[in-house]
């Protein structure tokens, strides 16, 4: 009878453990069914970071579990510093909002640029479609159609800008002072689209942002001969235009080469930020990186991707949140000149 009973109990939580397994990852499964995703957008539509994200959206449901709308949401200002703050501070961390701004203004935080209001190592990266390659593109019309001319210009060109903490303002600046190429930013706009408007009307003479974004959103000023790359900000040539000089090649001292180094080399791994509110729970954090990943390895949105030209060059949230650790290291003197540049000036 002894035997029988402990056989009895053996069964019990035999059927406990299978029960309770699956019940766990059904509760998992069933997350997202019937639910909708907001992806916030820190610039205004028709932008890059715009365009990536709508591409995403279309596809990163069908990869989550209960196959969830998602949708996209602007929310342009400061440079995308507003929609980090509204991530960070308002938005529930239910895992039903991602956001989507510009890594530029993570560096903020370690500047201490005013209206930063949150600690970066505190998101939850979901990851990045693509690394960055950034250059700078101005319009035949402003006469400066290489490197050279802009040394030579007598005037400072105008660049547009969308604001401190992007690519748009920090580039500019940093080449400014590293290359002493001569520059007038005009600031404000909500967006790369609003700074290419701006170039084609004659407002500005372009501006210096991704090539994924310049090559998928300004195509036709490309392809006519009307918008040109001049100058390109990576360690070694890009395969689209081999012969653009490259900006670190430029530099004539060592502290000029180390500022394009951690001002702009280094924050061009995390440009296109993707990340969601602090304490989202870890399985709502793990199944939208999977999500994600799988999205950008989708043949059906790879070939989207490719029909828009959107450079898909994608870094995992695990290697991303590492990638953000390791900016917080910069060397204090570099920082220190950093800092000069960016916030003081």
């Amino acid at each position: 009878m002894c035997l029988h009973l402990k056989f009895f109990a053996v069964l019990l939580l035999l059927s406990a453990v299978i029960v309770h397994r699956p019940v766990k990852e059904v509760a998992a499964q069933d997350f997202y069914k019937g639910k909708q995703i907001r992806m916030i957008v820190g610039f205004s539509p028709g932008g890059g970071l715009d365009a990536y994200s709508r591409a995403i959206a279309r596809h990163i449901g069908k990869h989550l579990p209960g196959n969830p709308v998602a949708t996209v949401e602007n929310m342009p200002g400061a440079g995308s510093l507003i929609a980090a703050n509204h991530v960070y501070n308002v938005a529930k961390p239910d895992g039903l909002t991602i956001g989507n701004f510009h890594g530029g203004v993570l560096m903020g935080q370690l500047l201490g640029r005013p209206g930063v209001q949150f600690t970066a190592s505190k998101f939850e990266y979901v990851g990045t479609p693509a690394r960055e390659v950034n250059v700078c593109a101005l319009t035949k019309a402003s006469g400066i159609t290489s490197i050279d001319k802009w040394l030579e210009s007598r005037t400072p060109v105008k660049l547009g800008s969308s604001g401190p903490g992007t690519g748009t303002h920090d580039h500019p600046k940093v080449l400014q002072t590293a290359l002493r190429l001569p520059i007038q930013l005009v600031s404000g706009y909500k967006g790369t689209a609003d700074i290419r408007l701006a170039a084609e009307s004659g407002e500005v003479a372009g501006g210096c942002w991704g090539w994924p974004s310049i090559k998928a959103t300004w195509s036709k000023g490309l392809e006519s001969g009307e918008v040109m790359v001049v100058l390109q900000m990576r360690s070694k040539p890009y395969a689209d235009f081999p012969q653009v000089p490259l900006a670190i090649d430029l530099a004539k001292t060592d502290e000029a080469r180390q500022l394009i180094q951690a001002g702009i080399h280094d924050v061009s791994e995390i440009t296109y930020t993707y990340a969601l509110p602090p304490g989202t729970p870890k399985e709502q954090v793990r199944m939208l990186r999977k999500a994600f990943e799988d999205t950008l390895t989708d043949p059906t949105f790879l070939a989207e991707a490719e029909k828009s030209k959107l450079y898909i060059d994608p870094v995992k949230g695990e290697d991303f949140e590492k990638t953000v650790a390791r900016l917080f290291t910069v060397n204090p003197a570099v920082l220190a000149k950093l800092k000069e540049i960016l916030v003081s000036n």
